[in-house]
């Protein structure tokens, strides 16, 4: 039987509860560490990815399959519809009080994903931004006729800083973007806290990489795997929805450009596969920004379990069950 000292139980007076956030490039094996850290800690896992968390897209977004997610129970998951908003700030929001919750009677969580405006919000905090709903139906409808060439152009003139660190491909990150900066007057970077929001827990951030060649590999293979389980039909399902912001993004985009004339099937996957690695690009650049990531190559199993072991060994706290995740 388990002792009552192991990272499954609930905090002793004094104790603060540790939050291990997996985060990393697409395609790197976040989810499966995250298994297998949740199963050797006796927790449930957060995911923080903007993709993710929408209905009906299970294949194009590489949410955790149904038997991941019996395995260790994923929150923020397959639970918003496509045609509704959900911001970095509410996930802050309703993460936040999960967590709040949770550390009532554990002593651990993880949370991991490859969308670092959502780390972010969780571990540091986000300002509350404005929003004006009829602004943003206008950018949608300029979207719709004139592309997002001129939206970029226009967020890179009122928001240089921004522009810069963001990927001006993305049409709901530039919409919103400019939204903050049309109804507030100012940059949408301002927004962007310098201080960190105290939270009640401790954090420990392992951040997944390995060779370029190896991902570039891993990311063609997730690819042709998506084709293989019908990425092409739910693509299909969701074209009469195509002008939404959700699906504004890798994996969807090449399918809608395939169904409306503009390329052939094969031409969608290989550009699926060339902008996959773009992202995974913008993603690394992202985190290795940000501070208090302790890196590894993913496959280096011993030092991320010993890099998980020895922060709760800290803590006096045993593993509530051996890692299981293979070599």
């Amino acid at each position: 039987m388990a002792s009552a000292s192991t990272t499954a139980h609930a905090l002793q007076q004094g104790e603060r509860p540790l939050l291990v956030t997996i985060v990393g490039p697409t395609a790197v094996g976040k989810t499966t560490w995250a298994i297998a850290i949740a199963e050797a800690l006796g927790c449930e896992i957060i995911n923080a990815d903007s993709r993710q968390i929408f209905r009906g897209m299970p294949i194009g977004t590489a949410q955790p399959t149904p038997a991941e997610r019996t395995a260790i129970k994923h929150h923020f998951v397959d639970f918003v519809d496509v045609e509704d908003h959900f911001s970095a700030g509410q996930f802050e929001t309703a993460a936040v009080h999960w967590l709040s919750d949770w550390f009532q009677t554990h002593r651990t969580a993880v949370m991991v994903g490859g969308s670092g405006l959502y780390v972010k919000a969780v571990l540091e905090g986000l300002d509350a931004m404005p929003a004006d709903l009829a602004v943003r139906k206008e950018l949608n409808e300029r979207l719709r006729k004139s592309g997002i060439k001129s939206l970029a152009t226009q967020l890179e003139a009122l928001d240089p800083v921004h522009a810069r660190k963001m990927d001006l491909q993305n049409p709901q990150r530039v919409i919103r973007a400019l939204e903050v900066c049309l109804c507030s007057g100012k940059p949408f970077s301002s927004f962007h806290k310098d201080s960190v929001v105290k939270r009640n827990f401790d954090v420990l951030t392992i951040g997944l990489e390995m060779d370029r060649a190896a991902l570039v590999d891993r990311i063609n293979l997730r690819v042709d795997a998506m084709v293989e389980a019908g990425i092409q039909n739910e693509a299909k399902t969701l074209h009469p929805q195509a002008h939404l912001n959700a699906l504004q993004t890798v994996g969807y985009r090449e399918w809608f450009e395939c169904f409306d004339g503009h390329c052939s099937p094969d031409e969608a996957v290989e550009s699926i596969k060339i902008h996959t690695r773009q992202f995974a690009k913008r993603q690394m650049t992202w985190f290795k920004k940000m501070e208090n990531i302790q890196w590894a190559n993913a496959f280096d199993k011993a030092t991320i379990e010993n890099t998980v072991r020895q922060a709760c060994e800290k803590r006096h706290w045993q593993m509530h069950a051996p890692f299981s995740r293979a070599d």
